[in-house]
């Protein structure tokens, strides 16, 4: 009964997991220029994440045809930790284009692409749609192939789908209850030297009063304004 109990609370969180982190599936219209501006969708990804990109680029259906000549789209895939790492850099896509990384730490992972219009053209509002679609995780994985390698049926490929989903946000709770865990130790630690910096301030007041009230009597003791 336990593990039946076990099983479907996996089964749950997991389908919980798919509604609140869907697919990042994006579509916009990127503008060419001789200095182009970089434009990057960011996902947060934890570390040792294999991330799926994948790219297709197209001419708006209003431009003509000769304008996606004069166009060439460039993408980086980078991170926000302190590394900056840079995981690939593609330039001139043209089709559709599938890249696989492993990410190398827990930060924001970023798919920046620009659209640069080449020397010579002197044509305007050249524009590139992109579809851009970001699998992160268990939605990474090809279950298709997965299935077909290991014989498995419809139910037993979704299972291992959810199965996968549930250890990716266990792992993410893990991760996220150490980081909490060690903002409280710096709270604490931070909260320890304040509390000795306002003692040392306490003493410090002390002992100058002390020797004020010291120098004081002393000085009206040799002014004869006060018995010694």
């Amino acid at each position: 009964m336990g593990g039946k109990e076990g099983r479907l609370l996996t089964i749950c969180v997991a389908l919980l997991a798919l509604f609140i982190f869907p697919a990042q599936a994006i579509k916009l219209d990127v503008e060419a220029s001789h200095n182009p501006h970089v434009k990057c969708i960011w996902n947060y990804a934890l570390s040792d994440t294999l991330v799926i990109v994948t790219i297709n680029t197209a001419v708006p259906s209003h431009l003509p045809k000769h304008d996606y000549d004069e166009q060439r789209i460039d993408v980086e895939v980078v991170d926000g930790s302190k590394h900056n790492n840079i995981y690939l850099s593609k330039k001139n896509i043209k089709t559709e284009t599938r890249m696989a990384i492993n990410t190398h730490s827990h930060a924001d992972l970023g798919v920046c692409v620009k659209n640069i219009q080449k020397k010579g053209s002197n044509l305007k509002h050249l524009v590139t749609t992109i579809d851009l679609d970001v699998d992160i995780g268990a939605d990474a994985v090809d279950y298709n192939a997965i299935a077909n390698q290991e014989s498995l049926s419809g139910l037993e490929t979704e299972m291992r789908k959810l199965e996968a989903v549930a250890e990716e946000i266990v792992t993410e709770m893990d991760y996220l209850k150490k980081r909490e865990e060690k903002m409280r130790d710096t709270n604490e630690s931070t909260n320890q030297r304040v509390e000795l910096t306002a003692w040392l301030t306490v003493l410090a007041l002390i002992v100058l009063g002390a020797w004020q009230i010291f120098h004081l009597r002393s000085f009206f003791q040799k002014r004869y304004l006060i018995d010694s």
